[in-house]
């Protein structure tokens, strides 16, 4: 047999609950069926499924369950991936990962992608705790926050609540952005199932976003923008509303542009970088980390500025 000490993550939680946790392939009613049976018990004693977890509370397991589900950290993701991995960690430490995203790599797997994100950083940290603390559009690179454990992750969705993280992000907009601004507008998601695209309507929720210009580019422009609420796909649907779409944006973006664009430049990737994000770590104090932007977004911006879009 072997014991599972509930730690501060799992403390409070259901007994059912916590056991579909961490053997998600198994199938609930033989969870149930053991510990009717007696064959899972807590502190040695019989219980039953609602029974609350304490701290340090150690649950007896049977025998034939001993790593199970060890088959979780067994994905198989090439080592060059790995290595990749690695080297696009901005920061580390015991409650949380900053990862700095490359466009087009998904946060979890799917039916077009075997392993996401997620996958490889649980198999690099060989820690099936790793979860995502926020989302990102898969085609957007930089900033993205993983927790390494449930209280971190607890902690940081209070503050998204809360609206108390900072995230900035940096674009390439087609056609020429003056000064600052503020867009409030409404989106509504719900559309997404049958236009596969989301858009501003007066019963969606509030989105907020400050716009500024970094450098105009010609017939682009760089910008940084601020985001206040985090809807789905908010720069992007607000950019195109200003008739300044996204460069490479194959929701919301000018289509035969993009094919000039991605022909002239050997670039085809969505011009959004989430550049800068502040949270507060789980003593109170306020931390700051940016992503640094990728070699084609890089390029993009040396190039565009030569490129000139006809109206």
């Amino acid at each position: 047999a072997k014991n599972l000490k509930i730690s501060d993550d799992h403390a409070g939680r259901r007994l059912d609950n916590y056991l579909f946790y961490v053997y998600k392939s198994l199938p609930k009613s033989k969870i149930y069926n053991m510990i009717r049976k007696g064959e899972i018990r807590v502190n040695s004693g019989r219980i039953k499924p609602s029974r609350k977890l304490q701290l340090n509370d150690e649950i007896r397991i049977p025998p034939y369950l001993i790593d199970f589900d060890a088959n979780e950290l067994e994905i198989k993701i090439p080592p060059s991936r790995i290595s990749e991995y690695w080297k696009s960690v901005v920061f580390e430490n015991s409650d949380y990962i900053v990862f700095n995203k490359d466009p087009e790599l998904s946060v979890h797997s799917g039916s077009s992608n075997q392993f996401g994100l997620i996958d490889i950083a649980r198999v690099a940290h060989e820690n099936k705790e790793i979860d995502l603390c926020h989302r990102i559009d898969k085609s957007t690179s930089g900033c993205i926050v993983l927790s390494k454990n449930k209280r971190f992750l607890r902690i940081f969705h209070d503050q998204l609540k809360n609206q108390e993280i900072t995230k900035k992000y940096q674009a390439i907009l087609m056609g020429q952005f003056k000064g600052n601004r503020r867009i409030e507008t409404k989106i509504d998601s719900s559309t997404k199932e049958f236009l596969h695209k989301v858009q501003e309507s007066s019963d969606g929720k509030d989105a907020i976003s400050e716009f500024r210009l970094i450098e105009s580019l010609g017939s682009f422009s760089h910008v940084e923008i601020l985001i206040f609420t985090g809807r789905m796909h908010q720069i992007r649907v607000q950019s195109a509303n200003l008739g300044l779409p996204i460069v490479n944006d194959k929701k919301y973006g000018d289509f035969a542009a993009n094919k000039f664009i991605a022909k002239e430049t050997g670039v085809n990737r969505l011009a959004l970088h989430s550049s800068f994000i502040e949270f507060n770590n789980r003593d109170g104090v306020k931390v700051t980390y940016k992503a640094p932007l990728n070699d084609e977004f890089d390029i993009l911006l040396h190039k565009l500025c030569l490129l000139t879009i006809q109206s």
